[in-house]
């Protein structure tokens, strides 16, 4: 029966990744990944429950095109799974599962930040979800200081400023060219304000 649900969803798999092949624009190739993810649904389901961990290409084609639709919860859900059991990315990818993971939910992750009306607490929570995934495998420092950086970006938008000072600090230490020395500086600033606040203000309870 997994054999048979495999063929299946490996034919649909094979049209679906040609028609995205003949579409140029990336922002509609989002839009045919939303359109059509659901119909893998079930399958991957299937897979995670079964839980035998045997290399599985429909699988971790879905996972990839979960992250590129905006669906990062979903491809960390598949990527905990993958990276469990080993599984190797699809033939054309060069880099690590791990690899892939970290630095296309990185990006993936900084492309939401910017939208209006992000869920910032959830998006840092699967921010976290990566990184702690990912921390013992082996991959570029530059990829590593991305996924830092997004998860910098997201818990300074959460208002967690000294979380976000250590992870971009770990990021500027990874990759000295990783783009985050102006923010560093303004988080100790308003750090700074907050602390001489904090001082400046009387004691509860005293």
């Amino acid at each position: 029966m997994r054999g048979d649900a495999y063929e299946l969803m490996q034919a649909a798999l094979f049209e679906d990744y040609r028609r995205l092949k003949s579409t140029q624009s990336m922002e509609r190739k989002a839009e045919i990944k939303r359109e059509i993810l659901p119909k893998y649904a079930d399958y991957v389901d299937g897979v995670l429950e079964a839980g035998q961990g045997a290399q599985d290409d429909v699988l971790m084609r879905v996972m990839l095109w979960r992250i590129d639709a905006g669906d990062i919860a979903g491809a960390v859900t598949i990527a905990r799974y993958a990276l469990t059991h080993d599984l190797n990315p699809p033939d054309q990818f060069e880099r690590s599962t791990a690899a892939i993971i970290a630095e296309e939910v990185a990006d993936q992750g900084l492309k939401q930040l910017d939208e209006e009306g992000a869920d910032v607490l959830a998006l840092l929570k699967q921010l976290i979800d990566a990184e702690i995934m990912t921390r013992q495998a082996d991959m570029h420092d530059q990829v590593r200081a991305k996924l830092f950086k997004t998860l910098g970006y997201a818990q300074r938008a959460a208002g967690q400023l000294v979380e976000a000072q250590s992870s971009l600090e770990r990021a500027l230490a990874l990759n000295d060219k990783v783009g985050v020395k102006k923010d560093l500086e303004r988080i100790e600033r308003e750090l700074k304000q907050q602390n001489a606040g904090d001082q400046g203000s009387p004691q509860n309870g005293a």
